[in-house]
């Protein structure tokens, strides 16, 4: 069992930054992938981003590519989302995710292969 835990959400400008940090607890951080998702309203969930176990290979939604970098901390057991240059269309709750799944390349992409799930926060950007 996983434990997470997101912040760092709040109300933004557009083009303003925010950092969302998801701390972990339970068993061995290290051990999942992590993924970081959002849900605005009336849409569906989508992924965000996503970064393996020990770090390294990463994924990112095209929306947000070159704009938002995810990173991790194995020894603080804890995932980021580092969000730049954000737009009004970016306004979700952001959710963080753990995956025990293990993949020779790439990073868990989808909800269904996310077994833990934070409670979410709230990133607001306005026009």
């Amino acid at each position: 069992q996983v434990q997470l835990a997101e912040s760092g959400g709040g109300l933004v400008q557009a083009g303003g930054s925010l950092r969302l940090s998801c701390a972990a607890s339970g068993r061995t951080f290290s051990s999942y992938a992590m993924g970081w998702f959002r849900q605005a309203p009336g849409k569906e969930r989508e992924i965000v981003s996503a970064i393996r176990r020990s770090s390294g290979s990463t994924y990112y939604a095209d929306s947000v590519k070159g704009r938002f970098t995810i990173s991790r901390d194995n020894a603080k057991d804890t995932v980021y989302l580092q969000m730049n240059s954000l737009k009004p269309e970016d306004t979700a709750v952001y959710y963080c995710a753990a995956s025990s799944r293990t993949y020779t390349v790439g990073t868990p992409r989808y909800s269904y292969e996310y077994s833990y799930w934070g409670q979410g926060t709230q990133v607001t950007v306005s026009s």
